[in-house]
């Protein structure tokens, strides 16, 4: 999972951004239903605001959305 944010989980069980053991992402359809605006907003002033930058690349790429790595990461 190298690369990728790790919630605390024990705080926050539903925490969007939840991995399973093997490293996939448990709630990738709540990130593949958010429209391409939706998710910079979410990435940049919501709740992936606090990943860091090469955390958001990871994320980003991981759910094939490569494109807006500009827009996101800047």
């Amino acid at each position: 999972m190298a690369g990728f944010y790790q919630p605390d989980l024990g705080a926050n069980p539903d925490d969007p951004f939840a991995r399973d053991s093997e490293g996939k992402l448990v709630r990738r359809a709540f990130w593949l239903d958010m429209s391409d605006r939706s998710l910079t907003l979410a990435m940049t002033a919501g709740i992936g605001a606090r990943l860091s930058g090469a955390e958001k690349v990871a994320h980003l790429e991981d759910i094939r959305r490569d494109h807006l790595i500009p827009q996101i990461v800047g």
